[in-house]
């Protein structure tokens, strides 16, 4: 077939996929919140407290700046609609039995996502976490730098618009990196709680001799690095009792908290950032033993630190195992909060949201953990499900082009907010409610040198700065490779060309040539 017809038979949107039949037994370790204590601290992060001044308002389009602009009033509206979102680190779109696994078990929000809408072709904009979570939580692009730096002194968050509109919000998050020095990423929240110890935060400084994180790893996977990563997290899970004490769960009982002492402060929107399933890999032994019954180690850890070159074949089913368990451990926790919701009533006038910032590698082309330099589906492509109160849009699965621009913009208007407009994305809604067949053609992702193109029929990367070309340039072809195997690059040079001068359109920069 010629590369004309094969691009025009890319038309069509991919299949509905088969559904996980896998269950996961129901055994209870947060049941109610009452009694279960946590080890998170309020903290602010910031290197100085911010004064009135400090902290931008919104009082209109910031993009189009007047003498005197309205400000937005303060005042909430019956029957408003409330928002909680759950915003995980690193899980695999994949790895989600309504995203077509059948070995991974996430009974809960498969069982979620039959009462919401599922888009199906949604990808990070800037990555890694921090770039991410600033195009969440301001709505504006990051490209092409993708820095990983705080919220700007001119950045309006969601939380400040909502609070402008009469909203009670709530930050809880165990992502240690929305709390280094000066982030901000607390800017506009009524209330943030920080649940401590996730992977090499400070937390915890003694006693260092007691852990040695040999003990936890094969020898091969060893170095300086890995040793000091390891140790900082064993020490900061020294004083785990039961699963209760993991970090996941910890943050998902102190958001039921919230919630119990928020109900009535209604409009209300709940931010929830669960660091997990981000390395370390550190599920609860009964989660692990749900993919193989025996591990080389009593408590094998697998985390930052280790080299890709140092990673041999009879370790990836292992590592693959580790993560898996991870996701599932992630999965009972979320589905227990949103047991919880459930219970109160609060299913009726909320919108619920699950996604995440990114996915990771776990072995193609030798790579493991997110690796810029192969910019594929595995890190850009990730799973997004909105429930909404309406019933009417329940079980719909949405196949348009979706950015994480898009987010910002289609939360304010579920939340009935149509008039703050200083953000670079669309609508998503637009695509449930058959307002819009699209609102992209293409999409684009940039992590450290490296940036990517997508669209419904074809997916291309390569460096866009520096010298390595990583695992690239490289073009799949999404409709007959859906899987990302096979650099078709070669197969198809015209549209290779065609795509990446999309690309540097996008970014405005200029990148390097395309070598085939």
């Amino acid at each position: 077939m010629s590369d004309k017809k094969k691009t025009a038979a890319r038309e069509k949107s991919s299949s509905v996929p088969k559904k996980d039949k896998n269950l996961l037994t129901r055994r209870g370790f947060i049941g109610t919140v009452a009694g279960m204590g946590t080890a998170g601290l309020l903290a602010g992060g910031a290197k100085k407290k911010e004064t009135e001044s400090d902290i931008p308002i919104w009082s209109g389009d910031l993009g189009t700046p007047t003498k005197k602009t309205p400000r937005i009033t303060k005042t909430s509206k019956s029957g408003r609609l409330n928002m909680i979102v759950i915003m995980t680190d690193t899980w695999r779109v994949d790895h989600l039995g309504c995203y077509e696994s059948t070995r991974i078990k996430t009974p809960y929000l498969d069982r979620f996502a039959k009462k919401s809408v599922l888009f199906a072709n949604v990808y990070a904009e800037g990555l890694p976490t921090i770039p991410s979570r600033r195009v969440y939580h301001t709505g504006k692009s990051v490209l092409p730098e993708a820095k990983w730096e705080p919220l700007g002194k001119t950045d309006v968050t969601f939380a400040q618009v909502l609070g402008k509109r009469g909203f009670t919000t709530g930050f809880i998050v165990d992502t240690y990196h929305h709390f280094k020095q000066g982030y901000n990423f607390h800017r506009g929240f009524d209330s943030w709680h920080w649940v401590r110890g996730q992977e090499t935060d400070r937390w915890k400084s003694g006693p260092k001799k007691m852990f040695d994180p040999k003990k936890h790893m094969p020898a091969h996977l060893w170095n300086d690095r890995y040793d000091s990563n390891m140790r900082q997290y064993l020490m900061n899970t020294q004083d785990r009792t039961g699963e209760k004490d993991y970090f996941c769960a910890q943050s998902c009982i102190e958001a039921m908290k919230w919630l119990g002492q928020n109900v009535n402060d209604k409009p209300f929107m709940l931010w929830i950032d669960m660091f997990d399933p981000h390395e370390p890999w550190d599920a609860p032994p009964r989660f692990q033993k749900m993919y193989r019954d025996k591990y080389p180690y009593e408590r094998y850890l697998f985390g930052y630190g280790v080299r890709n070159k140092d990673i041999r074949p009879d370790d990836l089913p292992v590592i693959r195992d580790l993560y898996a368990a991870e996701v599932t451990f992630s999965d009972y926790c979320i589905g227990q909060l949103l047991k919880r919701v459930e219970e109160m009533g609060l299913m009726d006038d909320t919108v619920i949201v699950f996604s995440t910032d990114h996915g990771t590698h776990l072995g193609e082309e030798g790579c493991v953990q997110k690796t810029p330099a192969l910019l594929n589906g595995c890190v850009a492509n990730i799973p997004l499900i909105i429930k909404h109160p309406d019933d009417r849009f329940a079980g719909k699965r949405v196949e348009g082009l979706v950015s994480a621009v898009d987010f910002m913009p289609t939360f304010l208007s579920l939340l009935g907010i149509n008039d703050y407009k200083n953000m670079d994305g669309e609508n998503m809604w637009k695509l449930v409610t058959s307002r819009a067949r699209s609102i992209h053609e293409d999409v684009y992702t940039v992590f450290q040198n490296f940036g990517a193109i997508h669209n419904l029929n074809w997916h291309y990367f390569q460096n866009i700065r520096g010298k390595s070309s990583g695992k690239g340039p490289c073009l799949y072809d999404l409709k007959d490779d859906p899987k990302q195997a096979k650099n078709a690059i070669k197969e198809f040079p015209k549209i290779a060309k065609a795509l990446r001068s999309k690309l540097r359109n996008h970014l405005k920069i200029e990148i390097p040539p395309l070598k085939l």
